[in-house]
């Protein structure tokens, strides 16, 4: 599998917005489930969004974050919009042949991740 590399990241306050940018070295990034994961320090980490043909997220950020691709540039975004202190995290994309993955276990290419930061 090919590298991924995240950026975007970064220090905002409470009701800011940021984009995350995920870019695939992989020739066939269009056929795989695309998700972004997070990890606050002392806790596990957590499915955020994912993209196949449909997008699913997780309840702590439905409608409020947005999860894209476009297949023609090898990349993956995060929209996230009205963020709260507790987005605060590393966020990392992930790849899986697996529709629908949620479990980190499910998807087996990583990126480095980036920190977000959100102050109050």
């Amino acid at each position: 599998q090919g590298q991924l590399v995240e950026s975007g990241g970064g220090l905002v306050q409470a009701g800011d917005s940021l984009r995350l940018s995920c870019a695939a070295s992989e020739r066939t990034f269009d056929r795989y489930v695309m998700a972004w994961f997070r990890q606050a320090p002392g806790k596990e980490r957590e499915f955020v969004a994912g993209i196949s043909g449909d997008t699913y997220y997780a309840d702590s950020v439905k409608g409020r974050f947005t999860i894209s691709r476009d297949n023609s540039k090898n990349t993956l975004y995060l929209q996230m919009n009205s963020l709260k202190p507790e987005d605060t995290a590393v966020y990392y994309c992930a790849s899986s042949t697996r529709f629908g993955a949620t479990v980190t276990g499910d998807f087996g290419n990583w990126g480095q991740g980036t920190q977000v930061t959100v102050s109050s």
